[in-house]
């Protein structure tokens, strides 16, 4: 028999570095920050944490505009951190996955320099250049996701370059393999460090439109869904050129190639297309990405209708591929907030965790997750994010999910001696690590708990899933494998339901952690926001 691989149902902890712990008094968490609270980490239970970028940067979007993509800012520490954490992470039993971003660079990268001087560099033909049309004019009509034309005009070349998101994040042009080589280098300078893997940003971004086609008009109705509202020009457009180009696949294939080369190695891939399931299935497919996630459960609609038919559509189309789910992170609104509102509901939390942990695939869970933390209220003078900044008031951007990780149940919450980079909400203190240890009650432990007792069930890491219609407000559905036959029911409202038990025989699990519901003959009692779990006999 052979091993399952360490990823297949994995519980991967995402870390925003900024914000988890700063260990030199700046106000910015660090990676020593980060080494001090592992302990904490692995207390969870999670099998993996996913380091969000550290490496140097001019920080315009916070690190995912990256200048050098083998060192670590001075602001987060040293090379010599990380390989600390990656040691300590691996001594603790968990594996480290660290960001990576192919699509493009800082506009201070290397590279870029010497791309912008001429038409004749060594570098000229590393990043998408184009030139004007006959009136100046950019190329074509593409957008960018942060607001406003894609194209940036570089007067020493007499060219524009393209950028999908900031202008300070200049593309690179994927056709030439050259880029090709000089990526999948630095993903090896990290696979020999150590690292077990890479959460890979935008990944659908690294390829464009060769014929630099315009993208076409998105009717009105459909300008909709993942974060991009309909005051968002980037919501104008079918994107069918600037991004998810069929030569990305062969690419895919190289990058898979070279991570077959180190034993566990894990690729994860961030997808975000107009059809992200579909994409998210081919990209998965043997030979490509180990995992791939998209931003279908990172939306406002949190019906059983809507999370049936989400998972139900990608279970279709991926047949030989592995899902990774997710409900918050770093770009997003938090769960508990964006489908329960203010205040953040300890019970809807617990049940969250459960929700997304008894899907199939592997799981990404965001720091504060755990705590229960709501989306914190930046007001627009303490906002950092450019994407918040451009589209306020409609829009307020991603600092309220990215406040620091409150530790203590004091006025800095044990994230700093300095002024932290984000303030830090009263509700957030409340709610502090600290607080909640002693707590049995508590979001904390219910989650410890819970993910306890997933470790000890095979077929809700391996097995495969099957949905029952329900009514709403009821998700309903079975895991099945290796002969056995879960059946797993959720109140997704405040409000008690219920539901009829499917035919045959039940017997209820204990489960730790959400609230728990109860057969009555052949009806199901669900108080609200509950959770029950039966085997078939």
């Amino acid at each position: 028999m052979t091993q399952t691989p360490w990823w297949r149902g994995a519980v991967i902890y995402q870390i925003y570095p900024r914000s988890f712990l700063d260990a030199n008094g700046d106000g910015v968490g660090d990676l020593p920050g980060i080494i001090e609270r592992l302990d904490y980490v692995a207390s969870l239970g999670v099998d993996a944490i996913w380091i969000s970028p550290f490496f140097t940067s001019p920080m315009a979007d916070f690190g995912y505009d990256i200048a050098d993509h083998r060192d670590v800012d001075p602001l987060f520490g040293t090379l010599a951190d990380f390989d600390r954490l990656l040691a300590k992470a691996h001594a603790l039993g968990l594996k480290v996955m660290i960001d990576q971003v192919f699509s493009h660079t800082s506009i201070e990268h290397a590279w870029f320099r010497e791309s912008r001087q001429d038409r004749s560099n060594p570098k000229a033909d590393w990043y998408v250049w184009a030139d004007p049309r006959e009136d100046g004019t950019p190329p074509n009509n593409w957008m960018s996701i942060f607001g406003g034309v894609a194209w940036q005009w570089e007067p020493r070349r007499e060219q524009y370059f393209l950028h999908n998101f900031l202008a300070d994040q200049p593309d690179l042009d994927f056709h030439n393999p050259a880029v090709q080589q000089a990526t999948l280098d630095y993903v090896r300078f990290w696979l020999d460090r150590g690292v077990d893997g890479f959460r890979l940003d935008s990944i659908n971004f690294c390829f464009h439109d060769k014929q630099l086609r315009d993208n076409p008009a998105k009717p009105l109705e459909k300008r909709l869904g993942r974060g991009f509202s309909t005051d968002n020009p980037y919501a104008y457009q079918y994107h069918y050129y600037n991004n998810t180009q069929p030569e990305n696949l062969p690419f895919i294939e190289r990058l898979r190639g070279l991570l077959d080369e180190y034993p566990g190695a894990v690729s994860l891939g961030e997808i975000s297309a107009e059809d992200s399931l579909a994409t998210t299935a081919e990209y998965t497919a043997p030979g490509r990405l180990h995992m791939g996630y998209s931003f279908e459960l990172l939306v406002n609609d949190y019906s059983a209708a809507y999370i049936r038919d989400t998972v139900s559509r990608l279970e279709a189309a991926m047949t030989e591929g592995w899902p990774c789910w997710a409900i918050s992170n770093h770009d997003v609104e938090r769960a508990v907030t964006r489908w329960g509102g203010h205040p953040a509901q300890p019970r809807l939390a617990r049940l969250l965790v459960a929700v997304l942990c008894s899907l199939r695939g592997s799981i990404c869970l965001y720091q504060g997750e755990e705590l229960g933390l709501g989306e914190a209220d930046v007001p627009f003078e303490a906002l950092q994010d450019p994407y918040g900044i451009t589209f306020w008031p409609n829009f307020k951007g991603r600092d309220g999910c990215r406040t620091p990780m409150p530790w203590l149940d004091a006025p800095l919450a044990g994230f700093t001696r300095g002024e932290p980079w984000l303030p830090i909400p009263q509700e957030h203190q409340a709610s502090a690590v600290a607080v909640q240890e002693h707590d049995p009650h508590s979001v904390l432990n219910a989650f410890r708990q819970f993910l306890a007792w997933r470790r000890t069930m095979p077929t809700l890491l391996l097995g495969d899933i099957r949905f029952l219609d329900t009514a709403e407000p009821v998700l309903m559905f079975e895991r099945v494998h290796a002969g056995e036959t879960l059946l797993l029911a959720f109140n997704l409202s405040a409000e008690a339901a219920q539901v009829a038990l499917p035919e045959g025989q039940w017997h209820a699990l204990h489960v730790p952690g959400p609230d728990a519901g109860h057969a009555d003959g052949d009806q199901l009692q669900l108080p609200a926001q509950a959770m029950y779990c039966a085997r078939r006999a």
